[in-house]
């Protein structure tokens, strides 16, 4: 084996009505494209100077040693709708690591093949949504975003047919705090299967939240945790696209990088999923969101408790914290993008700013990493007015040096990811490999090199619409 994955495998011994065992489907030709040195030494991975036996152990092709391969069940909410037979359609967890620092991990391939979750799909992956989650989710880890990581990405040899036709096809190796998502206790709740609803939140809870013990204080901890990760969403201008149940983990990472995208000119209202025709996703939207899907989560906790009237007053009031959790959150975050602390001041100034950004349109990226460089005049139409603005806001002494570790200079901006995606589809991944340099490391002074990805799409290179890629 060209890999030596130390696994300790804890989720294949929970109820069998979490997942089905079975293999990744095998590949004919697998290639590596990239593969994540430093996270794999993170995950305690040691690794031959063989790239194609890497590929075949990161494909399906081969199954690495220790590996306990499944896919795991999962029901959730799609745009509001009860969907009770979703899971890993086109994904197969290999198992589990203790990393260096003592935390568990998943380790997981994505585009592996068909499941008993698969319904009409092949349960594989084209390169273009593969490397966009590759871009996009090591662009958030290096932004300070708790996220799925990305570990390796490979080509199988084989073509995916999608609606454009024959595409290469690709898996990506992902990793993740866990894969457990509101959805997967939505799943076990709809069965009324209290004892594996019990033995699955026993296991969240040692794994995400030991400190916890009943339910209500699961539940808060959870809360508290989504409550900073959409506020941290807002202060890059990200738009997720499909927050769905089944799209909200325990954990609190960011999970599933399909139809998301990073605004360019900002609007609150701003929407990218091709599905999302009501916006229900939309930029200013996703705190309101993850409020109802925590109620979800919730409600699928209830089952546990003794008294369920009292649990669902109980459950209530703890919900019921998110907009202020929120709010101090947001303000922490945007605060920080001006310089200063939270508080009056700040949020009186980044309302006011954004309400112009909003009317001209500026971009949202390079606006706030200009206030730092002194350079964020030219962003705006109406000089006057930000002349006006930058006068209240330098007499409050802002920290230029907070706001450059703040406020990234390099994001993936989807015209860009596009650009590369289709020079991989042509065998060419040079740019992919140049963006991932420049967007890893999204705070670092602008270079020659790196000055092409901070230039907002023309209205050509615009893209208005992104898609889920199965």
């Amino acid at each position: 084996m060209a890999l030596r994955i130390p696994f300790d495998n804890s989720y294949a011994r929970l109820p069998a009505t979490l997942f089905s065992r079975q293999p990744p489907s095998p590949v004919a030709n697998p290639a590596l494209i990239v593969q994540n040195v430093a996270l794999m030494a993170e995950l305690g991975i040691t690794a031959t100077d063989d790239p194609a036996g890497i590929a075949a152990e990161l494909s399906g092709k081969l199954v690495p040693e220790g590996a306990s391969p499944l896919a795991q069940a999962y029901a959730g909410h799609q745009f509001g709708n009860w969907n009770p037979g979703l899971g890993d359609g086109r994904a197969i967890l290999l198992g589990e690591v203790v990393d260096t620092s003592g935390q568990r991990r998943d380790i997981q391939l994505k585009g592996s093949g068909r499941t008993p979750y698969s319904r009409m799909g092949d349960g594989r992956a084209w390169v273009g949504p593969v490397l966009r989650e590759y871009l996009v989710s090591e662009a958030m880890h290096a932004m300070g975003v708790p996220t799925t990581r990305a570990m390796a990405a490979v080509t199988t040899g084989e073509p995916v047919y999608r609606e454009d036709g024959a595409m290469p096809g690709a898996v990506l190796t992902r990793v993740a705090a866990s894969h457990i998502r509101v959805g997967t206790f939505q799943l076990v709740a709809a069965t009324g299967d209290t004892t594996a609803l019990r033995a699955l939140f026993d296991h969240t809870r040692a794994r995400h939240y030991p400190s916890t013990g009943t339910p209500s204080e699961l539940l808060a901890e959870v809360i508290s945790r989504q409550a900073r990760l959409i506020a941290l969403w807002s202060g890059l201008g990200f738009v997720h696209g499909v927050m769905n149940t089944d799209n909200m983990t325990i954990s609190g990472e960011t999970i599933d990088y399909g139809p998301c995208a990073f605004m360019d000119s900002y609007h609150p209202d701003t929407v990218f999923s091709s599905i999302d025709q009501r916006g229900r996703y939309a930029y200013s939207n996703q705190p309101r969101i993850a409020v109802w899907n925590l109620a979800q989560f919730a409600s699928s906790l209830i089952p546990l408790m003794p008294d369920q009237t009292a649990a669902i007053e109980d459950f209530t009031a703890v919900i019921n914290r998110f907009p202020d959790l929120f709010e101090t959150a947001w303000s922490t975050v945007f605060a920080a993008k001006i310089g200063l602390p939270a508080g009056e001041p700040a949020d009186e100034l980044i309302a006011a700013l954004l309400t112009r950004m909003a009317e001209e349109g500026a971009d949202f990226t390079n606006t706030f990493a200009a206030l730092a460089d002194g350079s964020a005049r030219d962003q705006f139409v109406d000089r006057d007015w930000f002349d006006g603005w930058a006068l209240r806001w330098r007499a409050l002494s802002p920290d230029l040096d907070l706001m450059r570790r703040t406020n990234p200079r390099i994001i993936p901006r989807t015209h860009l990811i596009e650009a590369a995606i289709k020079s991989a589809v042509k065998g060419d991944f040079a740019p992919f490999h140049a963006m991932l340099a420049a967007v890893t490391a999204p705070f670092a002074e602008v270079t020659e090199a790196t000055a092409p990805y901070t230039i907002p799409p023309t209205d050509d290179e615009r893209v208005r619409r992104t898609f889920c890629g199965t």
